[in-house]
């Protein structure tokens, strides 16, 4: 099972929408956004292109209560971070800021740990696949980002918007 993964979007749809379609195009159903999606005008995105969206909250998302209402309408999940779930056969935990991530890593209790909030590029294997997807924006790099992940084989790579 493959799995996209983006984070701080902010409020960016042309990047967001050529991430979705990136991972339609490359066999994805569900993707995980690790905060600063911002407004909940962004979930019409997801709605769009049929993907399945998982989501934990950024430092600069807004209304949190409509968003989370916007979650729940179009039947997508939205969290506070550090969330921990189960997807196939892997565990996984997904934050924003990256207050605790060494420590979760080192923990081993996880498959893949993903973070945003840099809005820099990180991907690395160290026991635990831990992926920064970079910025969906682009806003800071100019260089808007995603990447994809292979449950099956625990692999993971970045796709250039």
């Amino acid at each position: 099972m493959k799995i996209g993964l983006i984070s701080d979007t902010h409020d960016d749809l042309k990047s967001c929408y050529q991430a979705c379609e990136a991972f339609k195009a490359d066999g994805v159903k569900t993707v995980l956004h690790a905060g600063d999606m911002i407004s909940p005008f962004m979930v019409p995105v997801f709605e769009q292109t049929k993907l399945k969206l998982i989501a934990v909250f950024g430092n600069n998302d807004g209304d949190k209560v409509y968003l989370s209402q916007k979650f729940q309408e179009a039947g997508f999940e939205l969290h506070p971070g550090p969330y921990e779930f189960d997807l196939g056969s892997r565990r996984i935990c997904m934050m924003h800021e990256p207050y605790c991530l060494e420590s979760l890593v080192k923990s081993a209790n996880f498959d893949l740990v993903v973070y945003g909030h840099t809005h820099k590029l990180d991907i690395r294997e160290e026991g635990t696949l831990v992926i920064n997807p970079g910025e969906g924006c682009g806003y800071l790099s100019g260089k808007p980002t995603c990447a994809v992940v292979d449950l099956s084989d625990m692999s993971g790579r970045i796709i250039d918007l």
